[in-house]
């Protein structure tokens, strides 16, 4: 990523809410790329920008609402280079819309933990320990609220103190996004730089639509839509030449006049072409706007009452327009008791949603992470959503999470891209196949699994145990053959490649 700097001649009043800057890159061999700036203080806006092609020069002229010389007509040029050994460029949408891949082609599997309340309330150490934690267990994702969107919460501006939070906009508490604080977003680029580091990829929400960090009174169904816009533009600006997610919606009906407005902004805006969804709450059809051409993904929410239901995932899957399903909010481990989404409920979770159609990848969440709880007996929390005791650190440590992370390593360099769910090939529940290449078979109990038909089946095979990652053996499977039952009844993974 580079950053350019542009300085207005003068100074300008509301200068977040009434300036657009932006700047054109043109390559050698004619692509044509237009990037928007963000504001960033005093007479200061930056323009970040990675270039999708690994050789050349770019040639960018900058354009603005406003005729100041600091801003407008400005010229550069950058040399572009090729990627290091290993990156494989941003992620965006597989040819057939159903699952990740990055921008050369190799396929990626979302593994993603819901830290929603990190921005607001994480120091950057905290963010770090956090990260190294994910990262060794295999996340490559976090669910991130961009801002603490309850209206009526209160408490000092002190990431260390009890109920403490940052502000990102100062008329946040009436319902607007106007009043932008540059120093938080400052903050937040060095925590999303800690994240990045690790190979995590932020997913980043505007404003929530529903529960929010407390329950009280989310702003992200009163700011005006054209106000959500202009935020999800600078979203877009400010961490859009990096990986990332944009999740213009979440917890609400995905009706909410906010979300279209935020989605078609980044489209607009997004010329690298990263994914854009909904995340749902649990009581909603998860398929407002399924045919606009700015929505990538859909992800439901089943609530968090400890209850297995990958039919949710299922049913989205059969929707059209295609668009990638997830489900974004499984029971959180622990939410109200120890033993509520706990340990292997989560690892069964993943594979059976997995299996049923959420091939962009899996979901996990831990009560009291996501809330970034300092301590124990923090108060002002909703009892219902915290862990019954504990802060954030250790709900790292919590098993469920484990079990998630392996699902991402255990399938880490497979050809992933555009499986689909299969019932015809094994007598089994719970399967995925990309024809000719790919056939993973998740069983709940080591079930005997007889090959009923040939379907391009790759014939060798190996099982793994899930809850751990260790391979238990290997064969070779031809239609009319069965692989005998676990004696034990272990949950295991066959995967044939």
């Amino acid at each position: 990523m580079s950053e350019i700097v542009l300085t207005a001649a003068s100074a300008i009043a509301d200068a977040y809410a009434t300036v657009d800057v932006w700047a054109d890159f043109v390559h050698d061999d004619g692509t044509v790329l237009r990037r928007p700036a963000f504001y960033d203080g005093d007479r200061t806006w930056r323009i970040r920008f990675a270039s999708p092609i690994g050789h050349g020069s770019w040639h960018w002229t900058s354009s603005a609402s406003v005729a100041d010389p600091g801003l407008h007509g400005v010229t550069g040029s950058l040399e572009a280079t090729a990627a290091f050994e290993g990156e494989h460029g941003f992620w965006r949408m597989s040819p057939g819309g159903r699952s990740l891949v990055h921008a050369d082609g190799t396929p990626a599997l979302l593994v993603a933990d819901t830290a929603w309340a990190l921005p607001w309330r994480a120091t950057e150490e905290q963010a770090r320990v956090y990260a190294q934690d994910r990262q060794a267990k295999g996340f490559n994702a976090a669910l991130l609220m961009s801002v603490q969107p309850d209206m009526r919460a209160t408490g000092p501006r002190d990431r260390t103190a009890d109920e403490g939070f940052d502000v990102a906009f100062e008329d946040l508490v009436d319902g607007h996004l106007n009043q932008l604080n540059p120093g938080y977003f400052q903050y937040l680029d060095r925590l999303l730089d800690v994240l990045h580091a690790h190979g995590i990829v932020p997913v980043l929400q505007p404003v929530f639509q529903g529960f929010g960090w407390k329950g009280l009174d989310v702003a992200g169904t009163v700011v005006p839509p054209a106000e959500y816009a202009r935020y999800c533009r600078y979203l877009v600006a400010r961490y859009g030449a990096r990986p990332v997610i944009y999740l213009v919606g979440a917890d609400g009906t995905g009706a909410e006049p906010q979300i279209e407005a935020g989605g078609r902004e980044v489209h607009a805006w997004d010329c690298y072409g990263q994914p854009t969804g909904i995340h749902y709450r649990p009581h909603s059809r998860a398929q407002a706007h399924q045919d606009a051409d700015w929505l990538d993904f859909q992800w439901c929410q089943t609530g968090h009452g400890g209850e297995h239901v990958p039919e949710r995932v299922a049913d989205m899957w059969r929707n059209q327009p295609v668009k990638a399903v997830a489900n974004g909010e499984p029971t959180y481990e622990q939410t109200g008791h120890p033993d509520v989404g706990a340990g292997w409920w989560q690892g069964h979770e993943a594979w059976s949603n997995l299996c049923a159609g959420s091939t962009m990848g899996v979901v996990y969440g831990a009560a009291s992470l996501w809330q970034w709880v300092l301590r124990d007996g923090e108060p002002g929390h909703a009892p219902y959503f915290l862990a019954p005791d504990g802060n954030w650190q250790d709900a790292l440590d919590r098993p469920g999470a484990t079990y998630v992370g392996l699902l991402g390593q255990i399938l880490r360099g497979l050809p992933t891209t555009d499986m689909a769910p299969d019932w015809e090939t094994f007598i089994t529940g719970r399967s995925l196949r990309v024809p000719g290449l790919l056939h993973i078979v998740y069983q709940d109990h080591g079930q005997a699994l007889p090959m009923m038909q040939d379907r391009g089946t790759p014939p060798d095979y190996r099982i793994v145990d899930p809850t751990t990652g260790d391979v238990l053996g290997a064969g070779h499977l031809r239609p009319g053959g069965t692989i005998p039952a676990d004696p034990a009844q272990r949950p295991r993974v066959v995967i044939f490649s």
